[in-house]
């Protein structure tokens, strides 16, 4: 059997996951990984999508907005802007997250990343299914 880390994940709402998990993989910014017990430490930002984490318990999936994840030794740690276990997402839900990211690439100096984040998003919710 694969070794373990432990995988932490908060947003501002709440404590989400602390497990040891064989491996967390992760939508990062400039491409999905993911980690396993060994992995060079690294810092990375999030991109939304579905952060996964498998461990002894199975597989819990994560919709996260973006954040930031620090891969330690023996650690993964999340610190997601917005972050709802998959099973409690809803269409609702995924039509407020993007109506939101609609605002803020109105606005946003950035027009790249901002449409790159509203295509993330358009993603995310179709991988989740609505």
């Amino acid at each position: 059997m694969a070794g373990t880390l432990q995988f932490d994940l908060v947003s501002p709402e709440r404590r989400l996951a602390s497990v040891p998990a064989t491996e967390v993989q992760i939508p990062g910014a400039d491409g999905d990984m993911t980690a396993m017990e060994g992995h060079a430490p690294t810092i990375t930002t999030l991109r939304p999508g579905i952060l996964k984490a498998v461990s002894a318990e199975g597989t819990k999936a994560y919709a996260v907005t973006g954040g930031f994840v620090e891969i330690g030794a023996g650690s993964v740690s999340v610190l997601a802007e917005r972050a709802v276990p998959v099973e409690e997402l809803s269409a609702q839900l995924m039509d407020q997250l993007i109506a939101d990211a609609s605002e803020a690439t109105a606005v946003a100096v950035d027009k790249d990343s901002a449409d790159k984040a509203m295509a993330d998003l358009l993603a995310m919710k179709a991988a989740a299914g609505f």
